[in-house]
């Protein structure tokens, strides 16, 4: 085992410098372990082999990252391929949320023009009644003001009133109204 390993050492060195033959015999050393354990992490045999498949591409280019003073090949090596399929298990995990809230987003009912349309309709023809419910100062106070954009001032003009009375009617039609309204404001 103590020889395996030395030797093991020795290929990715001779990896990190670019031999071929280095390779191949690590590869014989390294892919069963490498592939067991991707298998445990994934569960799915295609994955597995997509992500083996990977980290062997992965030794083969970072070779002259591994410094054997810290550990073994074989070591470094199952290290590459745990990180990998971890990876590959959360993209699949964030993947899966992702969908799962876009497909929420689409069972969320559409915007109902219709539906607004009626309420709208609805609530007009509740602030029309509540209106006829004032007095004639009142609704004339609050329409001048609210429906054709007159300020107070020149609602007290157009109606020939001093600008307190005016004020007076406002605020007495407008509690009536949200009471009549049902509260809401």
């Amino acid at each position: 085992m103590a020889g395996d390993r030395a030797e093991a050492d020795q290929l990715l060195v001779r990896v990190a410098g670019g031999d071929q033959m280095a390779f191949e015999r690590l590869y014989g050393m390294v892919s069963g372990p490498l592939y067991g354990l991707v298998r445990r992490v994934l569960r799915d045999p295609a994955q597995s082999e997509e992500v083996a498949q990977e980290v062997l591409l992965e030794l083969w280019r970072s070779a002259a990252r591994f410094d054997p003073a810290r550990g073994s090949a074989l070591s470094w090596v199952l290290t590459l391929a745990h990180r990998r399929a971890v990876d590959r298990v959360r993209s699949a995990r964030a993947a899966g949320e992702r969908e799962q809230r876009e497909a929420l987003r689409a069972t969320e009912p559409a915007f109902d023009h219709v539906a607004e349309e009626v309420e709208a309709g609805l609530e007009r023809e509740s602030v029309r009644r509540c209106l006829g419910r004032l007095t004639t100062l009142q609704r004339q106070s609050v329409t001048l003001a609210y429906y054709d954009g007159y300020t107070y001032r020149e609602v007290a003009e157009r109606l020939s009133l001093p600008l307190g009375t005016v004020k007076t009617r406002m605020r007495d039609g407008l509690t009536r109204l949200r009471q009549c309204l049902g509260g809401a404001a």
